[in-house]
C-alpha cells in the first residue's frame, strides 16, 4: 500500500510541479494562471520545478505514509517551492500564493487533525503560526531590511507545519532557515558576489529549513539529543 502512495504522489508531483512552473511565470507579472501556453514553460526551469517537487512528493509519503497530514505537507512543499523560485528572481513573496497556501494547509490540517484523531497537533500547529508570525514580525520591525514583512507572514504557514510536529521541530526549523542564509550570505560576501548590505532573499531559506525538518526532523533531533 506504501509503494501505491508514493507512486501515486511522484505522479501527483510530476503533474503539480508543471503546474507550479507556470505559478512561478504568471503570479509575479499578475496574469490569469489559465491563459498559459507550453510556451510559457521554460525548459530548464521547469524540469527543475518539477524534478524538486516529485523529490519532495517522493519523500514526504515515504516519511508520512500512515499520516493523514501528508496532503497538508505536500501542499506546503509545492507552495515553498513556488515561492522560493518568485523570491529568488523577484524579491517577493506573493501574497496571492501566501493566503490561499495558508488557508489550505490549515484546512488540510484540520483533516488531518480528525483522521488522525490528534486535536492536540492542530491546536499547537495553530499556535506555532502565530509564533512563527510573531516572531519573524518583530525582527521585521526592529530591521525591515533584513526582514520583509512578506518572510513574517510566510512564517505563518511554515509554523503551521512544523508546530504539527512539536515545539521542538518549529524551532529547528527556523534555526536551519536562519543557518543556511548567514552560511549563504557569508559565503557571498567572501566570494565578493553581494556587499555587505545587499539585500538576499530570505523565503528560500526560511523553505529550506521547513522542508529540512519536515524530512529529517526527527532523526537530526534524536542525534542532538543522543
Amino acid at each position: 500500500m506504501t509503494g501505491v502512495l508514493v507512486a501515486g504522489c511522484a505522479v501527483a508531483g510530476l503533474i503539480i510541479g508543471l503546474v507550479v512552473e507556470i505559478v512561478i511565470d504568471r503570479v509575479p507579472k499578475r496574469e490569469l494562471l489559465s491563459t498559459w501556453t507550453r510556451q510559457d514553460l521554460r525548459t530548464a526551469r521547469a524540469a527543475a520545478v518539477a524534478g524538486s517537487t516529485v523529490a519532495l512528493f517522493v519523500g514526504l509519503a515515504l516519511r508520512y505514509h500512515d499520516s493523514w497530514a501528508l496532503p497538508a505537507f505536500l501542499a506546503v512543499a509545492a507552495g515553498l517551492v513556488a515561492l522560493s523560485a518568485i523570491d529568488l528572481e523577484h524579491f517577493l513573496l506573493p501574497n496571492r500564493i501566501v493566503y490561499p497556501l495558508a488557508l489550505a494547509t490549515l484546512a488540510l490540517l484540520t483533516v488531518g487533525a480528525v483522521g488522525d484523531g490528534d486535536w492536540a497537533a492542530l491546536g499547537r500547529a495553530v499556535l506555532g503560526g502565530v509564533a512563527g508570525m510573531l516572531t519573524l514580525g518583530a525582527l521585521h520591525v526592529m530591521s525591515p531590511r533584513s526582514m520583509g514583512f512578506g518572510d513574517a507572514k510566510l512564517a505563518f504557514v511554515l509554523g503551521l507545519a512544523l508546530g504539527w510536529l512539536g515545539w521542538a521541530e518549529l524551532i529547528l526549523g527556523l534555526f536551519c532557515g536562519f543557518l543556511a542564509g548567514a552560511l549563504v550570505g557569508l559565503a557571498l560576501i567572501t566570494l565578493r558576489q553581494r556587499g555587505r548590505k545587499d539585500h538576499l532573499p530570505f523565503g528560500p531559506f526560511l523553505a529550506f529549513g521547513t522542508l529540512v525538518v519536515l524530512m529529517w526532523g526527527d532523526v537530526i533531533l534524536r542525534w542532538y539529543r543522543g
